[in-house]
């Protein structure tokens, strides 16, 4: 499904260039629930944000389900991105002038979903997450971990092929957090293919795999979930 050969980040400051990714080559098989695990600063939320088509100042190839994402222009990208992607943003991303529901259906209104439909997947995912008493409220009103909440929920509505999570539950209890990691499994054993950021080893172990940076190189691209226990 993901495919990088040779992807490059970095930037020029003060007349140096400072490198957050180098030579990063990972494949990720569709159906895979792969963790990106290692230090602060090691380049995994750059890495996500290529992945998800956010950044596109890199250097090497992309191909995503078969399509050359470095060759496509911009309208390009951001079609196969909405067509395939959900993501999860470790700082929610939530639109402040529109209520939990509004912000629930922006992703249907990308896909041409007929109004109908767009009610009964916003009205079944407000249920999902418990949050159908919240559905009038804007994202101000709403804790830390509501707001998450508001983000996941976003992400998976329009039931992507694609799912990014960086840093998923972050914000969250212990209880909500687990629930979050083993509904991702669910999503996971169902076909959505996954890839987070985290620094937990315990969520690191709900997927089959972690690839692991260091300094912006990978160090461990097919290491076991398992392993990072370790």
């Amino acid at each position: 499904m993901i495919r990088l050969s040779s992807v490059e980040k970095s930037y020029s400051a003060g007349g140096s260039r400072t490198w957050v990714l180098r030579g990063v080559d990972v494949q990720v098989r569709p159906g895979e629930f792969v963790s990106v695990m290692g230090p602060s600063g090691a380049g995994k939320s750059t890495l996500l944000g290529i992945l998800g088509m956010l950044d596109h100042a890199w250097q090497g190839e992309y191909h995503l389900l078969g399509r050359p994402v470095h060759s496509l222009n911009p309208k390009e990208r951001a079609a196969l991105a909405r067509e395939t992607i959900g993501f999860v943003f470790q700082q929610y991303h939530l639109l402040d002038h529109l209520t939990v529901a509004e912000n629930l259906e922006v992703p249907l209104s990308y896909r041409d979903v007929k109004k109908k439909e767009r009610e009964a997947l916003v009205a079944d995912a407000l249920d999902r997450f418990h949050m159908v008493g919240k559905k009038d409220l804007y994202p101000a009103q709403l804790s830390g971990g509501q707001q998450q909440l508001v983000g996941i929920a976003r992400a998976l509505i329009a039931s992507p092929k694609l799912l990014l999570a960086d840093e998923p539950t972050g914000n969250l209890h212990s209880a909500q957090g687990r629930e979050i990691m083993e509904l991702f499994a669910r999503l996971n054993a169902e076909g959505t293919t996954i890839v987070q950021v985290t620094h937990s080893e315990v969520n690191a172990a709900y997927g089959s795999r972690v690839i692991e940076l260091a300094d912006g190189w990978v160090v461990r691209p097919d290491a076991r979930a398992g392993a990072a226990r370790a």
